[in-house]
């Protein structure tokens, strides 16, 4: 079995996840949301692309919260921006959330024709890996990038997750697979990497410092949300 990695979103094709069980990664800060709110009692998770599928799609569920970003700061009308802090029980309890980021749900969305979609981050990386590494099946990891660029959050975090499942069993790794992995296993200061990045940069100037550092939590859950017809859960 092998593991490949996509390293922005807007690279994800149906047949380059045809077969493959994929992770999607965001990990400032679509995924990271999305494991908060599903471990803080939300229903489900419903990332779409645009704010117009996003007020259409609130018309169809019921206890519906609105959350998301664009230019990363909250959208205007909805209740929620796109931080993990806000995503607590009192806010997301029981609710459907219904999201849409700039990068994250575009890289969700698109690796739907994969056999199975989980969703990644640090905050649960070995727990997705021990989910992935269950199956008999070939890995791609899909990063969200930023604006359709790499995005070096997403890569040192695709490391940490290929160093858990090889910990489980053998496989085989891509060029770029195995570069995440050097990185991750030569960089274990998540922070002092990851402020070399362009993202980490924009998050900072808009003091989200707080955002990132609870990002960068490794193994804080263990839960593995699942993306299935639209819709990511923890059960279907």
């Amino acid at each position: 079995m092998k593991i490949d990695i996509i390293t922005t979103g807007a690279h994800v094709t149906p047949e380059s996840v045809k077969n493959t069980t994929v992770i999607v990664i965001d990990v400032l800060r679509a995924t990271s949301v999305i494991i908060s709110a599903l471990k803080n009692g939300a229903k489900s998770v419903v990332p779409v692309t645009s704010v117009e599928e996003a007020l259409e799609t609130k018309k169809k569920l019921e206890n519906v919260i609105l959350g998301g970003e664009r230019k990363a700061q909250k959208i205007e009308g909805f209740e929620l921006s796109n931080s993990p802090l806000e995503y607590g029980s009192t806010a997301v309890h029981d609710k459907n959330v219904i999201l849409t980021t700039t990068n994250g749900t575009h890289a969700i969305s698109r690796s739907g024709a994969a056999n199975k979609v989980y969703i990644g981050a640090l905050l649960n990386a070995k727990a997705v890996s021990e989910k992935v590494a269950a199956e008999e099946n070939d890995v791609v990891i899909v990063n969200s990038g930023t604006n359709g660029n790499f995005s070096m959050d997403d890569f040192i975090a695709s490391g940490a997750v290929i160093e858990e499942m090889l910990n489980i069993r053998d496989y085989e790794l891509t060029d770029v697979a195995k570069t995440a992995l050097l990185i991750y296993r030569t960089h274990q200061d998540f922070l002092s990497y990851i402020r070399e990045a362009s993202h980490y940069k924009v998050l900072m100037n808009l003091g989200l410092e707080e955002d990132i550092r609870f990002c960068l939590q490794k193994d804080l859950y263990d839960i593995v949300p699942e993306y299935k017809n639209g819709i990511i859960k923890l059960n279907f």
